[in-house]
This record gives structure tokens, C-alpha cells and sequence, in this order.
């Protein structure tokens, strides 16, 4: 074990473990935050995927780790994935120690999750749904626990959990030691800091800066509805060996994974649908090539353990910069080149903006490849194939054949053409898809009254009477659900968004303008995601309020 590990002075058992895991030397965020959590103080990490935070509030909670008959920290996640990754590194690190940990989440059954906290457990990690109904059940005790830890608190508040997290940590005792992890501290979770931390320390880890030599960024501009015939073509072309594709939603990933295997790409969707074994599945035949392409959504790709990704694909730009960056971080990993590519609609481009701001690096305009392109790669293709073959010699059976063919009379060059027709009758199989000339506009301006930004959606008029009449949306392909509770029940704008975002599976930034009363709500939907918002109806909830949900009249 190097200086720099022994150094921070952690108990044999974990040093033991951390050696035979292969760690040799602490991370920068290790460095930083493991020294101020084993004194005990609230400390605020920002860092992003892949520091190697875990092991930062890991270690610290395992170095105190005595057993009693309590819970003595609890880690909260805001996805499955996450908790089950947080669960088996903190087994890992705990090993020669005996600590028990478990992870509950959502959409297994109780009765195993109950039993287990009977028996004993040392550290629950979990998801803020699952931990409150255990809380509320009273089958799980937290108010002696020493540690908790808030796990990506950002991603938690865009999936609408920061009621639960608040109402989680209502049930800690006030002596309690706090981490918070957050790649972005937007002004909700900074007050949530502010009430519930005692004079917190700050680690933030830099960004590393995105190696131009490793990542090369690109985007193509096309319309909306062409954008998976671009990527069709972009794949025609392309030497991809693996790729992510990240979309906005559940729904949108399982019908882009369908349409590729249509055109000819393997591909399978990654959501959170799908339990953990089928997931498992799905990953499996990934890591084993039988699989080009996954198709998945920010929040399931969280935790994914997959390595080697030659392209990332942007089917649309995220709402938050700094979640462009996780993403394309994906490829040009361990040396390797990588390439990230948006396809960007016109309405999208200000965000593109943002995104070159922030990582202080242009975004390569490109075309997408033309019928004349793809017609030239293919025939490049074919003919590199042959000279390997020429090459190779191996086609013994086949130069006969070919000799029989002389003898009956046939021209040599004839034959060979007409192989090489047979060798290319599948492109007829693969026609290339049509595309719509995009002609940009250079003072473009924001749709439908609202301006985009990341992170924050400026709704133009909200809470204004004077702009915001009658029962009917104004706005363009926007239709005005009136929901069931308003200001007397303590509804706010952020409220409304929260829960429809998470429980319809739609971007925030979607949902228009919003108008509270005393005893209702009226809410702008796009037309477009009307039925997979009232699909979910008798689902959406403030605290304990159900909301439901109508076609405003």
C-alpha cells in the first residue's frame, strides 16, 4: 500500500479489503473528503461519475463501523441501480469486517426487505420511495443513525424526490453526520444544505477538461422527425463497434430500439421497466457483442458497468449541461478515441450553446451523409472486402466455379461483375433513408412563448391572470389539464412539474405555464404527450395529496 492511502489512517480490516480490490492510490476526491468525514463534519462534495466518490463516504462509515443493534448510516440513491452499486462496493470495502448492508428500492416485494431489517442490518441504502413507505411502516428505525448520506442529490430533485428526502430527513436525529454528493447545486437543493446540515465543508472536484485528442465532438442539424433516419445513415457510415444512445424517456427508448432492429441494427433499451435480471440480460449480450447498440434514458444508464464505447449518440441534448458531459464521458475511455454526436433539431440550438460554454470546446458541425455518400461507402466497402479476399487466396472451390464458367464461354470481367452483384443484393434490403433539407435560421428564437435554458425553464406569464385566461392553453401544440388541488393545499409550480415529470416519464422542461388558485391547478401539456401523461393519472402525488388530473373545460 502506497504513502498517500496509508495516510489517511483507515482501520486494518478496510485497508485490507481496499488492497486485495487492487487500489493502490486515493482519488482526488478520496484525498479531499475522506479526512473531514472521519472527523465527523457535514461535508458537500461536488464531483462528477466516475471520482470514485462511493469510496469517499464508504470508507469513513465503515472506519466508525461498531456493531449495535441500530442502523448506523443510511445512504440514500435516487435509482436501483445506484443503491445496488452503493450496497456491493460498501460489502466490498466491508468485508473483513462483517458489516451487514442492504438496499431496498422500489418494485420487489416487502416481505424480503422486512425480514432482513428484523434480523439486523448495519447500512441500508435505498431509494427515497421505498426507505419513507418502510419508515411509515415502521419497519425500518433511522433515528439512531450516526451517518447519512445524500447520493446525487440533483438527479433526485429532477425525479421529484426531494418531498421524501426532506421528510426522510425530518426522521434522523439532529446529531447526525451529513454528506451531500451533487454534480450541479441548484437553489432547492442548497436550501435543503442550509436547513439540514451543520456549517457543511465543501469539496468540489474540477471537471476534468474533455481531451479534444479523446472525445471528438460533433453535431448534425436535422428535423425532429428525421432524426432516426439520420441515425441510420450516421450508422451506414460510421465505424462504430459499440454504441449509447441516450433519449428523454421509457417510452421513447423501447420504440428507438425497435425501430433500429427493424433497419438492420441490433439494439436493445435499457429503462427502468426492466428488472434486474432482464437488465442483466441486456448488459450481458452487450459486453458480449451480441449487441451493437444500447438504447437508454440518463436516469437508467446511472451505474451501468460497460466499457469500451466507441460512439455516444445524443438523440436529443439533455436539460442540464453539466449532464451532456457524464454522458460523452461514456466514450474515450482507458486511451481509447471516442466520438459523441448530437443530432440537434433547430429549436435545440441554444442549448447546444450552453453545452460549448460550459466545456469551453466547439461542437463540430457536420452533414449527414448523402445518397451519393452511402452509395461510395458501400461500393468502398465491398471492394476492400475483395481485395482481403484476393489477399487471403483462400477460394479454391470458388476460382473451379469460376473456371467452368470460362470454359462454357463467359468473359472473365463479366463473371466477376456479376459476383459482385450477387456479393451487393442485400443493399436493396437496406434502402437509405429519406431526409429533410434543414434550412437553419441564425435568429432563431424559442417555440411557444417559453425561452429554454438548462436547468431552468422561463415561462413567460406564469402566475400572471392577466396572461394566462381561460381554460384553454394558448400556445401551440399545448393542451390545459386543471388538476384537483391548489394553493390551500400547499401546491407550488415546482411541486406540479416534479411529479408529472417522474411519474409520466417526460422532460420538466416540456411542462408550460402553470396557474395555482385557492382550491385548483391549471397545467400546459404538449399535445404530443398528452396520453402518456393521463396514462399515469391517480399516480401523481404531493406529499400525501393525490392529484388527479382533467382536460380542462
Amino acid at each position: 500500500m502506497t504513502t498517500a492511502f496509508t495516510s489517511l489512517h483507515l482501520r486494518d480490516e478496510i485497508m485490507q479489503a481496499i488492497t486485495e480490490l487492487g487500489y493502490s492510490t486515493p482519488t482526488p476526491i478520496q484525498t479531499a473528503l475522506i479526512p473531514i468525514m472521519l472527523s465527523g463534519a457535514d461535508v458537500i462534495g461536488q464531483a462528477q461519475t466516475g471520482t470514485g466518490k462511493t469510496a469517499a463516504f464508504a470508507l469513513p462509515i465503515l472506519h466508525h463501523f461498531q456493531p449495535q443493534k441500530h442502523v448506523q448510516a443510511l445512504v440514500l440513491a435516487p435509482t436501483r441501480e445506484l443503491a445496488l452499486q452503493v450496497a456491493d462496493s460498501m460489502n466490498e470495502y466491508g468485508k473483513h469486517l462483517n458489516v451487514r448492508v442492504l438496499a431496498v428500492y422500489g418494485g420487489q416485494p416487502y416481505g424480503p426487505q422486512i425480514s432482513r431489517l428484523n434480523r439486523g442490518v448495519d447500512i441500508v441504502v435505498g431509494t427515497p420511495g421505498r426507505l419513507l413507505d418502510l419508515i411509515e411502516r415502521n419497519a425500518l428505525n433511522i433515528k439512531h443513525i450516526r451517518t447519512l448520506v445524500i447520493d446525487e442529490a440533483d438527479e433526485m430533485l429532477n425525479m421529484g424526490f426531494m418531498e421524501d428526502v426532506e421528510k426522510i430527513l425530518a426522521e434522523t436525529p439532529a446529531e447526525r453526520q451529513t454528506a451531500l454528493f451533487s454534480a450541479t447545486l441548484p437553489p432547492r437543493i442548497r436550501s435543503l444544505a442550509s436547513r439540514f446540515m451543520r456549517d457543511p465543508q465543501s469539496v468540489t472536484i474540477k471537471r476534468d477538461s474533455l481531451n479534444a485528442l479523446a472525445i471528438e465532438q460533433r453535431y448534425y442539424l436535422v428535423h425532429e422527425a428525421d432524426k432516426t433516419n439520420a441515425l441510420t445513415r450516421l450508422f451506414e457510415i460510421e465505424p462504430i463497434r459499440s454504441a449509447l444512445i441516450f433519449a428523454r424517456t421509457r417510452a421513447e427508448t423501447a420504440t428507438l430500439a425497435n425501430e433500429l432492429v427493424v433497419r438492420g441494427i441490433p439494439a436493445e433499451a435499457i429503462h427502468g421497466d426492466l428488472d434486474q435480471n432482464a437488465r442483466e440480460r441486456v448488459l450481458g449480450r452487450f459486453r458480449a457483442n451480441q449487441l451493437k447498440v444500447l438504447v437508454a434514458t440518463d436516469v437508467a444508464a446511472r451505474g451501468l458497468d460497460i466499457e469500451d464505447i466507441s460512439h455516444v449518440f445524443n438523440y436529443h441534448l439533455p436539460d442540464d449541461a453539466e449532464v451532456y458531459i457524464h454522458r460523452i464521458g461514456r466514450t474515450g475511455r482507458a486511451g481509447k478515441t471516442g466520438v459523441a454526436i448530437t443530432l440537434l433539431s433547430p429549436k435545440e440550438k441554444r442549448r447546444l450553446r450552453e453545452v460549448e460554454a460550459l466545456t469551453k470546446q466547439p461542437v463540430a458541425k457536420m452533414e449527414i451523409p448523402t445518397v451519393a455518400d452511402i452509395h461510395r461507402h458501400r461500393e468502398h466497402k465491398v471492394v476492400e472486402t475483395m481485395k482481403i479476399w484476393l489477399g487471403r487466396g483462400r477460394y479454391k472451390r470458388e476460382l473451379e466455379m469460376v473456371q467452368e464458367l470460362i470454359a462454357e464461354g463467359y468473359d472473365p470481367l463479366n463473371i466477376a461483375a456479376a459476383a459482385l452483384k450477387i456479393a451487393r443484393a442485400d443493399e436493396k434490403q437496406r434502402p437509405i433513408a429519406e431526409m429533410g433539407e434543414v434550412k437553419a435560421d441564425p435568429k432563431w428564437k424559442a417555440e411557444g412563448g417559453k425561452k429554454e435554458r438548462f436547468g431552468r425553464r422561463e415561462e413567460l406569464g406564469r402566475g400572471s391572470r392577466q396572461r394566462f385566461k381561460g381554460d384553454a392553453s394558448h400556445e401551440e401544440g399545448m393542451v390545459r389539464l386543471k388538476i384537483n388541488k391548489g394553493r390551500s393545499s400547499g401546491v407550488r409550480p415546482n411541486d406540479i412539474v416534479g411529479t408529472i415529470a417522474f411519474h409520466a416519464n417526460i422532460p420538466g422542461y416540456t411542462i408550460g405555464k402553470i396557474r395555482i388558485e385557492d382550491s385548483f391547478s391549471f397545467v400546459d401539456i404538449p399535445a404530443d404527450l398528452l396520453e402518456q401523461v393521463m396514462t399515469h393519472n391517480g399516480n401523481y402525488r404531493i406529499g400525501k395529496e393525490k392529484l388527479s388530473l382533467a382536460r380542462a373545460k
